[in-house]
């Protein structure tokens, strides 16, 4: 079946459109390398487009009619927005979700140390990485560290021109050759994963004497980092334990190919999908059935915890919206979750021909060829998959032909290489239809992934038209 290139089909004015909307992605990329930092931007955008948090209208025992769009937090690392659209909600909802979580390193509760003159950062990486592509690169932290008192500092530096930047040391090639016969998941282990933040140790004063200055001339370089968090962060060393910093690529989105065909930046697995799924929602007037997108934490490890998919907080929610449109009961919710229809938006394994071995030319998906679907993802015999049944599709299919949106479907590689997994099978345990669609990526899980401007675009059209055409669908 012949895959069209979407660059081919695209206008002057469509191409100048989706250049526009690709510099605002962009920006959101560069600016939210967190999941808090995705909530927050989310949140000012969901504030300037008029939704409303949900828990205030609870507390004032408001109630809501079609046409009101609100929206709920969850710890600060999810969020869900509404649309309440013409049919009541117990006929079901088109809902998109994705996650904003992306692999990185965690610092660790208890991180900093001395060593050979180095003042290092100890980590914990998160998500699926292959560590050696996380060395000999300059590296951010960003994050939030709470004190005792439970004031907080936000914390991120290494993006500014004028900012310090982090760095995991590599062996020098001309004494590498034990490390190059390792396999390369050997290359570089986990504990080495370490950042070095620091190399000049703190001046003491000739005259103290004290057991403080003696402690503190045992590791200079240590104490040294340690008066800096203190004087610029107001920090102490115990403040670790209550913090959540990520070590991530330090640096902007940027173009890429002499034809800025293409964006090169950290974070793309599942940011692209998050960006053009609340955007969707943002840019369609008014729905016929209610239109919901669920942002969500912990995909890379699972969709667990309080702020993963697996939680209660998203059934939780509906509950809520129901008892503001006036009609909750666990009846209702139920026959909601079952008539409402998904599109999880997750991102797919590009075709790169510098490895083609590991893909099925035929079922593959290209850079520039559109929006991506996937049947199923899993492992080998579809382990641990949502299969998506023929009937959704063909509904699917549909909008899409009469809507002209350009999508290609695909597979997550050979049948045998592997796998990988979404959020999809979770939502599809209330019986709701549910496929994975989303934007192929090259270098998925690399500190610095690339994707089509014309698939991000092409996604965004695609998430709109289903938002306003897609129904449930009995099968």
């Amino acid at each position: 079946m012949q895959k069209d290139n979407s660059w081919e089909l695209y206008s002057d004015a469509q191409i100048e459109e989706c250049d526009r909307f690709c510099e605002g992605y962009m920006d959101f990329l560069s600016r939210c390398k967190t999941e808090r930092e995705c909530v927050r931007r989310i949140e000012k955008d969901l504030e300037e487009a008029g939704y409303h948090p949900m828990d205030e209208l609870i507390r004032r025992g408001e109630k809501l009619k079609a046409g009101d769009k609100v929206y709920r937090i969850n710890m600060n690392k999810a969020v869900v927005m509404f649309h309440i659209g013409k049919e009541p909600v117990e006929e079901g909802m088109n809902i998109l979700g994705a996650h904003i979580d992306s692999p990185r390193m965690d610092v660790k509760q208890n991180p900093l140390y001395e060593d050979g003159g180095f003042a290092y950062l100890d980590t914990h990486y998160y998500g699926g990485i292959k560590k050696y592509q996380w060395v000999a690169l300059p590296l951010a932290l960003h994050g939030i560290v709470v004190r005792r008192d439970g004031s907080a500092v936000e914390i991120a530096v290494g993006e500014k021109d004028s900012d310090p930047v982090f760095f995991v040391s590599d062996l020098l090639v001309h004494l590498a050759q034990e490390q190059m016969e390792k396999k390369a998941t050997k290359v570089i282990e986990g504990e080495a994963l370490d950042i070095i933040v620091g190399n000049r140790p703190l001046k003491l004063e000739e005259k103290k004497d004290d057991e403080d200055s003696k402690k503190r001339k045992k590791d200079p370089v240590r104490q040294g980092i340690l008066k800096i968090l203190k004087d610029e962060y107001r920090i102490d060393e115990e403040d670790f334990v209550s913090a959540e910093l990520e070590v991530v690529p330090a640096g902007r989105a940027r173009e890429a190919g002499l034809d800025r065909s293409m964006i090169l930046s950290y974070g793309q697995d599942d940011r692209v999908c998050a960006y053009t799924s609340y955007q969707a929602m943002l840019r369609v007037p008014e729905v016929t059935r209610t239109a919901c997108c669920i942002l969500v934490d912990k995909e890379e490890i699972g969709s667990v915890g309080a702020t993963g998919m697996q939680s209660k907080f998203f059934e939780n929610t509906v509950a809520e919206l129901l008892e503001l449109l006036g009609g909750y009961s666990e009846l209702t919710l139920k026959r909601c979750l079952a008539a409402s229809t998904m599109l999880s938006s997750d991102v797919s394994s590009a075709f790169d021909p510098t490895y083609a071995s590991s893909f099925d030319k035929k079922n593959v998906a290209y850079l520039g060829g559109g929006m991506v679907f996937n049947k199923f993802t899993g492992a080998r015999g579809k382990s641990g998959s949502n299969d998506a049944n023929a009937e959704y599709i063909a509904h699917l299919r549909d909008i899409f032909y009469r809507e002209k949106v350009n999508f290609q479907t695909a597979e997550l590689g050979r049948v045998d290489l592997g796998g990988g997994g979404t959020i999809a099978y979770i939502l599809a345990l209330y019986g709701m239809n549910v496929i994975d669609s989303g934007v192929a990526v090259l270098n998925m899980h690399a500190p610095w992934e690339a994707t089509s401007k014309a698939d991000v675009y092409e996604t965004l059209r695609g998430y709109m038209a289903f938002l306003r055409n897609a129904k449930r669908v009995q099968g």
